[in-house]
């Protein structure tokens, strides 16, 4: 840090300037006070909150051990990269000092970003709801706030693509893949499946996000993908369908997240994600009439339609070019 030239007396990142006294951090100018009495008081404040863990950081770790126990898995990693986002962003204020400006202005800042800028708002509402309950603040600076408008993913798997990718898949992964299909389920519920849920009528699934519990019955295709992978080198303590080859842990949502990704590359299928698998399979599923909306575990259909809405293509026939009608020769001679 280099040696300020002026404002000696004052604490390191104190400025006077306008006949005021001001925090700077960031390039952001934090009012201590008028006078240097109350610039003063207010510093010390601000340094002993901070020391003694009162603190943003502190507190967003705080809700964040909290309410991990209640989530799911998938829930605990997103609020966990929110939280990061959050500490940093965040890192010199106290609780009370977050107004609704900065939630503006940290909901502006990820505005390229819509998805993640709304969980992160979603955690940093979670947050002050937690600090309104331990009497830490007053009143959540979300409130008010609204969320990004998220574009709706329209993007359908055609046949091809999904066999292409599977192709350049390695048989672990592409058992995976097919078994996601197959069922329609998300892919940490296609990670999750025991082999104690496998009988002769299907599968059983209890889906983490919903609680929701299901069996897709067993098909001559769902019946040769789980002898695939049970045929795949695999610890014998393993309890799930998919697990690692040298232990009995299952296989984790990011190798299978990262393996997609290099085999829509060598595939050359682009803009293709794993969340596009269980879209396809629904269309597909509805389109050959079933109830796809019983297939997802959805309570509501507007629910299923969120995945099959956007993806479903209307074939319609067009009209027929005119033609010069013939005359009453031209049909006597013909």
């Amino acid at each position: 840090m280099r040696p300020r030239k002026t404002d000696r007396h004052l604490p390191a990142k104190v400025y006077q300037k306008h006949g005021a006294f001001y925090y700077v951090h960031q390039n952001k100018w934090e009012r201590l006070g008028g006078t240097l009495e109350e610039a003063l008081t207010a510093y010390a404040k601000k340094v002993q909150a901070t020391s003694s863990g009162a603190g943003m950081p502190a507190l967003i770790d705080r809700v964040l051990t909290q309410v991990s126990p209640t989530l799911k898995p998938n829930t605990v990693l997103q609020y966990t990269a929110a939280a990061e986002r959050l500490k940093d962003i965040l890192a010199e204020f106290n609780p009370d000092q977050v107004l609704p400006r900065h939630v503006a202005a940290i909901k502006n800042s990820m505005a390229a970003t819509p998805n993640m800028g709304n969980r992160v708002l979603s955690f940093l509402r979670a947050v002050f709801t937690y600090a309104v309950e331990w009497q830490i603040v007053d009143s959540n600076p979300c409130i008010g706030i609204r969320r990004h408008a998220e574009k709706k993913r329209d993007r359908y798997l055609a046949d091809e693509e999904f066999q292409a990718i599977c192709a350049q898949a390695t048989e672990n992964m592409r058992v995976i893949y097919q078994m996601a299909y197959l069922t329609a389920q998300r892919i940490n519920d296609v990670l999750s499946i025991r082999l104690a849920d496998i009988t002769e009528d299907g599968i059983a699934f209890k889906q983490q996000k919903t609680d929701k519990r299901l069996i897709v019955k067993m098909t001559p295709d769902l019946a040769d993908v789980i002898a695939r992978a049970k045929a795949l080198p695999r610890s014998a303590r393993g309890l799930t369908l998919f697990t690692t080859k040298r232990t009995c842990k299952p296989v984790i949502y990011e190798t299978v997240k990262q393996q997609w990704r290099k085999a829509c590359e060598r595939a050359g299928v682009e803009n293709a994600t794993l969340h596009d698998i269980r879209a396809k399979s629904l269309t597909d599923a509805k389109r050959e009439g079933k109830d796809a909306t019983k297939l997802a575990g959805h309570a509501d259909p507007r629910m299923t339609d969120r995945y099959i809405r956007l993806r479903e293509i209307d074939v319609a026939d067009g009209p027929t070019l005119p033609r010069k009608k013939p005359s009453k020769t031209e049909q006597q001679a013909g």
